[in-house]
């Protein structure tokens, strides 16, 4: 089987298996291999009804290799995503879905804390059920309606006083429709600068999750390809565990993203079809 990944702007996607296409404003792609062939891909690049219109989709299905879309978002909830995918004619279940959002609601219920949540209206379906009354805990996603003054400075009391600051991810910006804006990363680090204290960050580039997003896939990250259009959160983060990773000309990225890591990505390309192409010739 051989590897994948997939690039671009938006909301990321992992994919592990048969592949289905990504659109440039949806999630990014890991794929994975065994022997020398790709057994499972993640995909993090913003996707587009095109995706699964030229056939790309179809493509990456019809193989043996597992596919997962893996993503930061914080946005949206996964159900929302999975909606909006499905829209757009990709062939995909939610247990197909990893996001940061699940990573970060697992270590809410292991460290059983009340949050203070600091993320988009729209995702806090994922965090229904839990305990946010009397917070003693910070959860820091990207949310610019609640980046004011006061809702940053009543988080920053809270971390004096003992509170764990989690980090859904700590992403130093992203794509928006009127051109790059400020991630929740700056936003982190200035809490963490106030209060000297460091983040649990749960998102890519973290080990942990790329690793959960490999779980139950019977893949070793060294079986794995990683497609995505953010140099370091998606690229290096995966090749950081030894999957390989592919970086498309997409979204996000700007030129010379590539020298930015080391080692180098795997592959760079000028989009996922590209990335897609690259896998069915030479790793599969």
């Amino acid at each position: 089987m051989g590897r994948k990944r997939t690039g671009g702007g938006g909301t990321s996607v992992a994919v592990l298996g048969p592949a289905s296409g990504v659109n440039p404003e949806l999630p990014r792609a890991l794929w994975t291999r065994g022997e020398d062939a790709v057994s499972a891909g993640l995909c993090d690049v913003p996707v587009s009804g095109a995706f699964a219109e030229d056939g790309t989709e179809q493509g990456l299905r019809g193989t043996s290799v597992m596919v997962r879309f893996v993503t930061n978002t914080t946005k949206e909830s996964k159900r929302d995503l999975l909606e909006r995918l499905k829209k757009l004619e990709f062939d995909i279940s939610e247990d197909e879905i990893f996001t940061s959002l699940t990573a970060a609601r697992n270590l809410v219920e292991q460290k059983q804390v009340r949050p203070m949540l600091l993320v988009d209206d729209r995702a806090l379906p994922d965090f229904k059920g839990i305990q946010t009354s009397d917070p003693n805990a910070v959860v820091i996603g990207l949310a610019p309606e609640h980046f004011h003054y006061q809702t940053l400075n009543q988080a920053f009391r809270l971390l004096l006083d003992g509170a764990p600051l989690i980090a859904i991810h700590k992403a130093r910006y992203y794509k928006r429709k009127d051109g790059l804006a400020l991630g929740p990363g700056p936003f982190v680090t200035a809490l963490e600068y106030a209060t000297d204290t460091k983040a649990t960050v749960v998102g890519k580039p973290e080990k942990t999750f790329f690793l959960e997003a490999l779980r139950g896939t019977g893949c070793e990250p060294e079986e794995a390809v990683m497609i995505g259009d953010d140099c370091r959160d998606d690229v290096g983060g995966a090749q950081d565990v030894g999957m390989l990773g592919i970086l498309v000309k997409t979204g996000k990225y700007r030129a010379a993203d590539e020298e930015k890591i080391s080692p180098p990505p795997y592959l760079t390309c000028e989009s996922f079809p590209h990335a897609v192409d690259h896998i069915l010739q030479h790793l599969l």
